[in-house]
């Protein structure tokens, strides 16, 4: 079984956006109920949103752990470059319905490096789920282990193939 693709990774038995271990991160929890956003250093319960709120998810993720730092998000943008930095560079971002309005909660970035194409085919899986109108299915562990298994060896040199594939695997899988 593949064990991550970029910040999505498979812990105990559900699959969880961002690093749970390291002190003071946060993280979210795809749970059959909703999204889990869980904070280290935050009282109570963690915030819940049920899928059937959202209309939409997509996913950011810098490279390397330190371009989510504020320092870094200066550079790197000052820079003209394209590339996810900064606070808000590691985040799921979606729409909620009743009322429209915009939702984002950060994450906390592993130790380890994403690659390029994992960011792409992670991001490509959460917005094809959601043009699916499948988003529940994140939170079935089982149904995510398969397609994170079908859709991490796609190549992503060509990204409308890439979402192309991404779309036939969540539609052969079911919604």
């Amino acid at each position: 079984m593949t064990e991550h693709l970029g910040p999505l990774e498979f812990v105990g038995d559900r699959w969880i956006i961002g690093d749970p271990k390291r002190a003071g991160g946060s993280c979210l929890v795809l749970t059959p109920e909703g999204m889990e956003h869980h904070r280290s250093q935050a009282l109570g319960p963690p915030a819940v949103v049920p899928w059937s709120t959202f209309v939409e998810l997509s996913i950011r993720a810098t490279l390397r752990k330190w371009h989510a730092s504020r320092t870094a998000g200066v550079l790197i943008s000052s820079g003209g470059s394209q590339m996810e930095s900064g606070p808000s560079g590691c985040s799921v971002n979606g729409l909620l319905r009743h009322p429209y309005e915009q939702w984002s909660a950060n994450y906390t970035h592993h130790e380890r490096p994403y690659t390029g194409p994992h960011v792409f085919l992670v991001d490509a899986l959460f917005r094809k789920t959601s043009e699916a109108r499948a988003l529940h299915r994140l939170g079935d562990p089982e149904w995510l282990s398969t397609a994170v298994a079908r859709i991490t060896p796609l190549p992503t040199w060509w990204p409308p193939k890439a979402n192309r594939q991404v779309s036939e695997i969540i539609e052969d899988l079911g919604t």
